[in-house]
């Protein structure tokens, strides 16, 4: 077999660095003869992801993936205004590293030679710098294969009857999405759809993704079976569901509180825990941390809780949440006191080791989808509760497509441009009772779809022979 070298390029956001980085391991360990290089765009306005990927070479344990740092630009942006931005900022860097594989490739006898390129959802329009190398671009989705579909509905809707979403903002409208179960509310749409620059974004992403040649999707197909079925009718390249996709060791070991959590946990009974945790991006108001505490409090469960303080704004830039110095400050009086003996509040929490914690017993998440995933594959289920993003839609897909959670509140958002809704401790208590009822229908599918995750994986299962598959792809394609 020829040897292969794939350039994977991801969105630097943890999120997505740490599932490409997880994928490309899986890769290199199916066939021998496969290398990738994975291009970090490093960007300061996000310690936690810079942190991560400076780790990331130390922590190799293969010669066949190489991390390549490219320096960030003089001006770093926001999010949305870095998407937009990346390739035209990034370009140069891209084009050089590329160069330099492609040299070495030539002048070394035996080396593998370049394959193609592997791209974000996010930095698809690198799909030209690839032409120019005259390899095909395939897209790593570190979303589901449910999004995907909604962002090829929504191009499909627009180019082919001129539909401008941003006239439904505030509505209820109904939608059939061919990647949903259920009719779609558009009060669950990402609140990108309605703003003309981020949509645009989905149209530019999904019309890129139409010319490449193969979607690896982190999904497996027990779980998202409709949308991947209806992928297949879209008329898009080969879609390979290679998932679950993640780094369940994380960098627990090294947290700062990792010991001190795991002790209080092998304390609890057996999943007797409800954990509560909403992601990088995730916290509330000073109102709502209180209507969330009493809501615990109430309820009697013991609860293991990330409570983070709301970001501010710098220099007309939106930071990132950061953990409280005096949590007291922002809860009622006395609670820490009344609850010492069930709970504990913490601040950034090693997720995937208290998943994983057989005291663990249900999951309050804003359903992002790695969260998603690692909650299935630990077998714990969850009580949605999604803020920003596609995570709405995630949630639909949990309560009422798969049936793996409870809804606390799924049409909830904090990126809406509007005041954000207090949900009340009333409807938090009452999600999590059902969240952690034992014998629930919830507790037992999730259970098994738990056990179809790690099949997936295994040799023979579905995603494992999706990355073959894949990898022959690839090799077949080779210029």
């Amino acid at each position: 077999m020829k040897k292969a070298e794939l350039v994977f390029i991801p969105f630097p956001a943890k999120g997505h660095l740490v599932s490409t980085v997880e994928v490309a391991k899986l890769l290199v360990d199916l066939n021998s003869n496969l290398s990738i290089s994975v291009l970090i765009i490093e960007r300061t306005v996000d310690a936690e992801s810079t942190a991560y990927a400076d780790s990331l070479t130390a922590a190799s344990t293969t010669t066949r993936i190489k991390f390549i740092h490219l320096p960030q630009p003089d001006q770093d942006t926001d999010a949305a205004n870095f998407i937009r931005s990346v390739v035209q900022t990034h370009e140069p860097l891209v084009r050089e590293a590329v160069t330099k594989i492609v040299e070495h490739s030539n002048s070394v006898p035996g080396s593998p030679r370049l394959a193609g390129f592997v791209l974000d959802l996010f930095c698809t329009s690198f799909r030209d710098l690839a032409n120019d190398f005259g390899v095909p671009s395939y897209l790593f989705c570190t979303s589901g294969a449910g999004f995907l579909g909604f962002l090829f509905f929504t191009q499909a809707l627009h180019d082919e009857q001129n539909f401008e979403f941003v006239e439904l903002t505030d509505s209820e409208t109904e939608f059939t999405i061919p990647s949903y179960v259920n009719s779609v509310s558009t009060k669950l749409f990402p609140s990108a759809t309605f703003k003309p620059e981020g949509f645009g974004l989905f149209l530019s992403v999904a019309k890129q993704v139409r010319e490449m040649k193969g979607i690896m999707v982190n999904t497996f197909l027990e779980l998202e079976s409709h949308a991947v079925d209806s992928l297949s009718n879209c008329k898009l390249p080969p879609v390979y569901p290679v998932g679950p996709i993640l780094n369940t060791e994380g960098c627990s070991g090294v947290h700062q509180n990792y010991d001190s959590i795991m002790q209080w946990l092998d304390q609890q009974p057996r999943s007797s825990v409800v954990f509560l945790c909403f992601g990088s991006r995730g916290s509330f108001s000073a109102n709502q941390v209180k209507e969330i505490a009493c809501a615990l409090e109430q309820s009697g469960f013991r609860f293991l809780w990330s409570l983070r303080r709301a970001p501010e704004q710098v220099n007309g830039k939106m930071g990132h949440p950061t953990d409280y110095e005096n949590m007291a400050e922002v809860l009622p009086e006395g609670f820490l006191d009344r609850t010492a003996e069930i709970g504990k509040i913490i601040g950034w929490a090693p997720q995937s080791a208290i998943l994983g914690h057989p005291a663990t017993g249900g999951f309050v998440s804003h359903c992002g989808w790695n969260s998603t995933l690692e909650s299935i594959w630990f077998g714990v289920p969850m009580a949605t509760w999604p803020l920003y993003a596609e995570q709405q839609l995630n949630a639909l897909q949990l309560v009422k497509e798969l049936g793996l959670a409870v809804e606390i509140k799924m049409d909830y958002r904090i990126d809406g441009g509007r005041e954000v809704e207090l949900v009340k401790a009333e409807t938090i208590e009452r999600g999590i009772r059902r969240l952690m009822e034992h014998d629930s229908d919830v507790r037992k599918r999730m259970k098994e779809m738990s056990d179809r995750s790690r099949k997936a994986l295994m040799d023979g299962g579905s995603s494992h022979s999706t990355l073959c598959r894949f990898i022959d792809e690839v090799v077949d394609n080779m210029p």
